[in-house]
C-alpha cells in the first residue's frame, strides 16, 4: 500500500487526508520497516510533504526525529545515498512550511532542528556527500534562515563551524539548482554576517564575478538573478575593497543598465522585478559611499550621470526601498558638492587697487550656486539645487515610511550643513516649500532618529531671524523642542537648548551646555 501510495498523483486535499489517516503508520514504517519498506514509506511521504497543510500534519505526527537519524546516521542499516537523497527532500519540504522548529525537539537530547551540532552535521553532509543532497540541504538551511525567530542560530552555528567559505564556493558550481540553492541561503545570511561574506569574496577566488554574471544573465528576470543581486546589496556598503573591486569588474554600470532597461519596460517584469530592481539600486548606491578616496567612483558617476538616475528613482511610488535607497545615495552625493564645485577665481587687484584700496570694487561673478559658492552642475557636482531634487526630496517627507522619511531628510539637511552657505540653504527650502514639512517631522516624533535629525534641521532653520520669529508664535514647536532638550541624547540636547535660544524660551536653562558649534 505504501507503494501504491508513492506511485499516485494526488491533490493536496488529498494529501492532507493520508497524512491525517496514515502519516502516523508511514512514520512508523520509516522507523522500524525493512529497507525495501522504508523505501516504500519514504516516497509516499516525499508525496505528502510537498503541501504545507499535510506537511504540518506530519511535522505533529513525529516525523522530524526519525527523519534527521536517517539522514545523519552512518552503520549498519543505514540508508542508502539515494534514499538519503529522498530524506533530504522531505526535510526541505517540511521546513518551507515556516513551522516554529525552534520548538520541535529532533535528537536524543531535546535538540531541535536550529541546535547548533544538528547544524554542523548539516553542513559537514552539505560538504561530504553528491550534488543532488548538497542542493536538498541547503534548501534546508534556507528555510531555517527564513524566519527571524531561527535565523540567528544558524548564522551562529555557521560562524561556530567555519563554513562560510565552503557555503560560498557553490556559488560556482556547474548545476544550476546547487548554485540558485546556495545563492538563496547566502542572501539570507547576508543581512546577518556581511562582513564574513565579503572576505570570502572579495580576491581573485572568482565568486563575485560568478555573482555579477548570474546578475547580468539576459533571459528575463529569474529567482537566482534576484537572490544574487540581493546577495551582492546587502553586503556592507563601507567594505571600500570590495567596491573597488565592484568597481573594476563593470558591476555598477552593469546594474546602471538594468535599471534604466526595467524603467523603460525592456525587461520583462515578473514576480522576481521588484526584489531584483531593488537590488540594484542598493548595489548602485554602494559607489556613493567611496566618492571622497576614490577618483574613479566620481568619474564613473560623472559619465553615466548617476545623480540624475537617483533623483528619477526617488519618484518610483510604491516601492519604498527604491526611494530609501535613493534619497541615502543623493545625500551621499550632495555631501561631496561642496568638495566638487568649481569656486571663482577672484582677479588680482591692478597697481593702482594695491595701493588705493577704496579706489577697489568687488568682482561681480554671475552663474554660481547660492549654497555651494562655485560653479555646480548636476552631472560634475552633483549639487541637488540644478537637479531640481530639493522639491521631490520634501515631497517624501510625509512618506507613511519612516526609513524613507529619514533617509529625505538626511538629503535636504545636506543643504543646511557646515560648508555651505545655509542662510541660501534656508531660502531655497523655503522656495521648495520645505519648512513646515520638516516642521512637522519633528512634531512626530516618530522614530528617535527622526527626531535628532529634525532637532539638528530645526536649529539650522531658526538661524534665520524671519523663520525664527514666525516659530516662536507657535507653542508646538517649542513644547517639541524642551521635549528634545530633556528626554533627547546628549548631542540632541545640546542642540535643542540652541534652538530654544533661537526663539527666546530657553532663560531657565541657558549655560546648561558648553558652548559648542
Amino acid at each position: 500500500m505504501a507503494v501504491f501510495l508513492g506511485e499516485l498523483v494526488l491533490n493536496n486535499d488529498v494529501k492532507v487526508l493520508v497524512a491525517r489517516t496514515v502519516g502516523s503508520s508511514l512514520i512508523s514504517i520509516m522507523r522500524y520497516g525493512d529497507m525495501s519498506s522504508r523505501e516504500a514509506a519514504l516516497k509516499s511521504l516525499n508525496q505528502i510533504s510537498s503541501d504545507e497543510s499535510s506537511a504540518k500534519i506530519l511535522i505533529e505526527a513525529g516525523i522530524l526525529p526519525p527523519l534527521v537519524k536517517d539522514l545523519f546516521f552512518v552503520g549498519a542499516n543505514q540508508l542508502p545515498m539515494k534514499l538519503k537523497e529522498v530524506s533530504a527532500t522531505i526535510l526541505a519540504n517540511i521546513v518551507n512550511t515556516g513551522y516554529d522548529f525552534d520548538s520541535v525537539p529532533v535528537g536524543s537530547e531535546h535538540q531541535t532542528l536550529v541546535s547548533e551540532d544538528i547544524v554542523h552535521n548539516f553542513l559537514h553532509l552539505i560538504s561530504n556527500t553528491g550534488p543532488a543532497i548538497e542542493c536538498k540541504l541547503l534548501q534546508v538551511l534556507f528555510g531555517l534562515t527564513s524566519s527571524p525567530t531561527t535565523v540567528f542560530n544558524v548564522v551562529s552555528a555557521i560562524k561556530s563551524s567555519a563554513a562560510t567559505i565552503s557555503l560560498v564556493q557553490f556559488i560556482e558550481a556547474p548545476q544550476k539548482d546547487l548554485r540558485v540553492a546556495s545563492i538563496k541561503l547566502l542572501r539570507n545570511l547576508s543581512p546577518h554576517m556581511g562582513q564574513e561574506l565579503a572576505r570570502c569574496l572579495r580576491g581573485t577566488s572568482g565568486q563575485l564575478g560568478s555573482l555579477i554574471k548570474v546578475i547580468s544573465e539576459n533571459t528575463g528576470i529569474t529567482e537566482e538573478q534576484a537572490a544574487a543581486v540581493g546577495l551582492v546589496a546587502d553586503l556592507p556598503e563601507r567594505d571600500r575593497g570590495l567596491t573597488r573591486q565592484m568597481l573594476d569588474e563593470g558591476a555598477f554600470q552593469l546594474a546602471i543598465s538594468r535599471i534604466v532597461s526595467i524603467r523603460q519596460g525592456e525587461t520583462r517584469g515578473n514576480r522576481f522585478v521588484t526584489p531584483y530592481l531593488e537590488g540594484l539600486v542598493k548595489v548602485l548606491s554602494r559607489i556613493t559611499f567611496v566618492l571622497n578616496d576614490e577618483p574613479n567612483a566620481v568619474s564613473l558617476c560623472r559619465e553615466q550621470n548617476v545623480a540624475a538616475l537617483f533623483i528619477e528613482l526617488l519618484q518610483t511610488n510604491g516601492l519604498d526601498n527604491v526611494q530609501m535607497v535613493s534619497a541615502m545615495a543623493l545625500e551621499n552625493l550632495s555631501q561631496e558638492s561642496k568638495n566638487l564645485t568649481k569656486l571663482p577665481e577672484i582677479p588680482k587687484p591692478g597697481f593702482c587697487v594695491s595701493i588705493f584700496p577704496c579706489l577697489s570694487k568687488p568682482p561681480v561673478i554671475t552663474g554660481l550656486c547660492k549654497v555651494h559658492r562655485g560653479t555646480c552642475s548636476l552631472r560634475d557636482t552633483f549639487c541637488l539645487l540644478e537637479g531640481q531634487a530639493v522639491d521631490k526630496l520634501v515631497a517624501l517627507l510625509d512618506h507613511t515610511n519612516e526609513k524613507v522619511v529619514e533617509a529625505s531628510l538626511a538629503a535636504v539637511c545636506t543643504l543646511l550643513d557646515d560648508g555651505v552657505d545655509i542662510e541660501q540653504g534656508v531660502h531655497e527650502l523655503c522656495e521648495a516649500e520645505g519648512i513646515k514639512p520638516i516642521l512637522l517631522v519633528l512634531l512626530e516624533k516618530r522614530t528617535e532618529t527622526l527626531r535628532r535629525r529634525a532637532v539638528w534641521a530645526v536649529e539650522r532653520l531658526l538661524r534665520t531671524e524671519e523663520i525664527s520669529f514666525e516659530v516662536s508664535g507657535d507653542p508646538n514647536v517649542s513644547t517639541a523642542l524642551v521635549d528634545a532638550f530633556q528626554h533627547g541624547d546628549y548631542r540632541t540636547r545640546q542642540i535643542a537648548e540652541r534652538a530654544l535660544k533661537h526663539v527666546d524660551r530657553i532663560p531657565n536653562f541657558s549655560g546648561v551646555f558648553p558652548n559648542t558649534g
